[in-house]
């Protein structure tokens, strides 16, 4: 009698434990860990909560006869909190994906337990090329933009303008270095120099020593390996010191809210690089409309990218009539994305979503024509030319 109590006690510890294979429920759960309140919170942030939520009505709200859940945590970029909430969000709360927000270093954490969960993860803010570079995982999909296409867009097209010598002031952890890294290469192999370089702590409130250090260099590039407050911070101090009318600053990474917040007297004449933007075409601007309604701003980038991710997974999980890592992550690697994000995506052997890029030129305040009309185009990149060639990833998944 005794030995069947301890049987039946063992099964039910193993039927009760959180996120073991197989664990009772009735819902599907998405986790979005993201910056909800520092540095890069209007990059998604409670943004790319309401993209999401809106992607999962839209799909109807269940897959599979269950329902959609979103579950959302704040990872006050902290690479050590965001892994923990992901191991807390699949072990307890039985998550079947999370979206990645904002900042490489969490993000390559956060892959890290991917990996270990067997766990699909869609990484969206954080730029970091490693991430489907030599850090991809078999359940990793980077899906918005990355350090590489950046570069080949933003850095090679101020080359071509001119600007031949370079000074970066560069974000102080994985993403800043990878997309200085990358930019500079561009750089170079375009025929221009790279004179120096200062690193910033993430949230530096300050930027007058660093800038001018890039003004003493002499570089006719003020390049800006940063994002979020830190970018539109860096400009402002440029702008107030007269640095901008000596250097000529380069936006290696900027958003729609960012030139918002700082405006067009002072954005305009900007490039940048985007892989989307709400005012490009029909399918961009009646999502951003609806959008628009909830939040009262136009969506970045990477808010669109957390609505087209969300419907994506969803879409994968229909087809294959589960929610089995494996079988998703294949589904994936199959399926072209085809909606208001890209009509062109794919999501290749090494988990990069390649996709078109845009090179735009932020307008003058003359040229804007109605709220948040903000950019012109100045070139499409195909998916190839943004984020390269498959055949030269350094994934190890990729087979040569």
């Amino acid at each position: 009698m005794r030995g069947h109590t301890v049987t039946v006690c063992a099964t039910l510890i193993l039927f009760m434990a959180p996120g073991m294979a197989g664990a009772a429920t009735d819902k599907v759960v998405i986790g979005d860990i993201d910056d909800m309140s520092g540095v890069y919170a209007d990059i998604i942030g409670p943004g790319g909560e309401t993209a999401a939520r809106l992607a999962i009505d839209d799909f109807g709200g269940s897959v599979l006869g269950k329902k959609v859940d979103l579950l959302v945590s704040d990872h006050q970029n902290k690479p050590d909190l965001g892994s923990q909430k992901f191991r807390e969000f699949v072990d307890r709360e039985n998550v079947t994906m999370v979206l990645g927000g904002s900042n490489t270093g969490v993000n390559l954490a956060m892959a890290n337990i991917a990996k270990e969960k067997k766990t699909p993860f869609f990484s969206i803010g954080a730029a970091g090329a490693s991430l489907t570079g030599k850090d991809c995982t078999p359940y990793t999909v980077h899906y918005a933009y990355d350090t590489t296409a950046l570069a080949n867009g933003t850095a090679s097209t101020v080359v071509k303008q001119g600007g031949k010598s370079w000074f970066f002031v560069t974000a102080d952890y994985a993403f800043g270095t990878q997309l200085q890294d990358a930019a500079s290469k561009v750089v170079e192999a375009s025929g221009g120099k790279v004179i120096g370089s200062v690193r910033v702590p993430l949230a530096t409130s300050d930027f007058s020593s660093y800038l001018l250090q890039a003004q003493s260099s002499g570089a006719q590039v003020l390049g800006l390996a940063n994002a979020g407050d830190d970018f539109t911070n860096s400009i402002k101090a440029a702008n107030e010191f007269g640095i901008a009318r000596t250097m000529k600053p380069a936006a290696l990474l900027a958003f729609i809210t960012d030139i918002h917040a700082l405006g067009l007297n002072t954005a305009q004449g900007l490039y940048l690089t985007t892989g989307w933007y709400w005012d490009l075409n029909e399918k961009t601007r009646a999502f951003a409309k609806r959008f628009l309604e909830r939040t009262g701003r136009e969506p970045t980038m990477t808010q669109a990218a957390y609505y087209s991710a969300t419907l994506t997974y969803l879409n994968a999980v229909k087809s294959v009539g589960s929610t089995d890592s494996d079988k998703v992550m294949a589904q994936l690697r199959k399926a072209k994305i085809n909606d208001m994000f890209t009509a062109n995506g794919v999501i290749r052997p090494d988990g990069l979503m390649e996709h078109d890029m845009y090179i735009m030129q932020v307008k003058k305040p003359e040229e804007s024509k109605y709220p948040w009309d903000y950019y012109r185009l100045v070139h499409t990149m195909s998916g190839d030319q943004a984020f390269g060639k498959l055949s030269d990833s350094a994934c190890p998944l990729v087979t040569h």
